[in-house]
């Protein structure tokens, strides 16, 4: 047996045991689902035994795997409560908590809500990151936590899904189609779009359709790095631009309207950290915060 296992491993293992499923798991985890397969399989060579059995349909746990799995859990509590003591050795640090435009004065101060009461020993520095950055900071590292809405090029994400919300277009009011009730996505791709700065890089992808243009390039009309620069320029009759249905309620305007996609998949919003970079304070801000997810998802 090669004892050369990383913490990233057994976490990935943790992940995969919980979900029992690839691209639950790999949503999860922010990671491919070939990462995470190829993550197990370096695992299960470390250790010489297979930890599950896959079928085309199904994945489960062998014998060995179910066993070892709550080894494995108590060797990341374990970590977790040592990580907790050098914390409180060391003095509590500032967490800082980052968050996508747009979301500051509503889900964010939600989950935040109560917080100086129940977790009075931390300090909490929040920041707000426009488009030219989705990962919020966590990419970089200038945050510890991050309100997101994937996909984000970061590996090794944890993240938990807090919200999920429908594609709408905004449209100016004075379009052609800004009278429908409900459009399809083919409809709307040879207009003129208003995108995202192009450090966005995957976010920007995913916001253009590029999933359904069969190759062709998408028609860039504008770049905006905030939900005001780009609900400006779309009044403004520059583009359209693809949104989360909740900027209908936060970002309503004089001559621009916001009309349902209903082809598209859904679009989350998630909370999300990386562990190898998380202090115990933060952690336990992380639990707080999830405890305080809403129970019927906002702005549907």
């Amino acid at each position: 047996m090669n004892r050369d296992v990383s913490l990233r491993l057994l976490k990935y293992f943790d992940a995969l045991a919980t979900d029992l499923n690839y691209r639950k798991a790999s949503e999860r985890l922010f990671i491919s689902q070939p990462a995470l397969s190829a993550a197990i399989r370096q695992l299960e060579g470390h250790i010489g035994h297979r930890l599950f059995d896959r079928t085309t349909h199904s994945v489960s746990l062998t014998d060995l795997g179910r066993e070892w799995l709550p080894h494995v859990r108590a060797v990341l509590r374990e970590l977790d409560a040592a990580l907790d003591a050098v914390e409180t050795l060391a003095g509590s640090a500032q967490i800082r908590v980052g968050y996508l435009t747009g979301m500051g004065a509503d889900l964010l101060f939600q989950l935040l809500d109560g917080v100086q009461k129940n977790l009075p020993h931390l300090s909490i520095e929040t920041i707000e990151y426009d488009f030219s950055d989705p990962s919020v900071g966590l990419g970089s590292g200038a945050c510890d936590i991050a309100l997101l809405r994937p996909p984000v090029d970061v590996p090794g994400i944890d993240a938990v899904v807090v919200a999920r919300e429908s594609w709408v277009a905004c449209l100016p009011r004075t379009h052609r189609l800004a009278e429908r009730a409900e459009l399809e996505i083919s409809e709307l791709l040879d207009e003129p779009l208003i995108v995202a700065p192009a450090s966005a890089r995957q976010w920007r992808d995913y916001w253009m359709a590029t999933d359904v243009r069969a190759g062709r390039p998408a028609s860039i009309a504008a770049e905006a790095a905030t939900y005001e620069a780009e609900t400006t320029l779309v009044a403004r009759g520059v583009g359209i631009s693809f949104t989360t249905s909740s900027l209908q309620r936060l970002y309503a305007r004089p001559g621009i309207t916001f009309v349902p996609i209903v082809d598209r998949p859904v679009s989350y919003t998630s909370l999300a950290w990386r562990s190898d970079r998380l202090s115990a304070g933060a952690r336990q801000l992380v639990r707080y915060m999830l405890s305080r997810v809403p129970q019927t998802d906002p702005a549907l």
